[in-house]
Formats: C-alpha cells, sequence, structure tokens
C-alpha cells in the first residue's frame, strides 16, 4: 500500500482530524472516489499530518 500524504502540518490533532473527515466525506466533489484508508499521524516535532491510500 502506497500513502499519499497532504501537504501541510497542522498544530493540534483536531486540526487535522478535521481534514480527515472532510476527505473521506467530500471526496466525490472532485470526482474521485473516496480513498480506502485515512490516517492522522503525528511527526517528531509534535505535528499532526495526514495521510490516504487507495488500494490498489
Amino acid at each position: 500500500m502506497n500513502w499519499i500524504y497532504w501537504g501541510k502540518l497542522y498544530d493540534s490533532k483536531f486540526q487535522a482530524n478535521c481534514l480527515k473527515i472532510r476527505i473521506e466525506h467530500d471526496w466525490w466533489l472532485m470526482g474521485c472516489h473516496a480513498p480506502q484508508m485515512v490516517e492522522v499521524f503525528k511527526v517528531k516535532s509534535g505535528k499532526y499530518g495526514v495521510r490516504f491510500s487507495w488500494d490498489a
């Protein structure tokens, strides 16, 4: 499985979770199928990011 990382890190887990939910529910606006997996992860600096993947 290959991950695609969103290009921004967020200061709070709440902000990253808001993006996660938006990716899961609003993907149809871009004319694509929703990603199969969307995750929030934490980096060493304490910031949070979002990554997603489609099962190929």
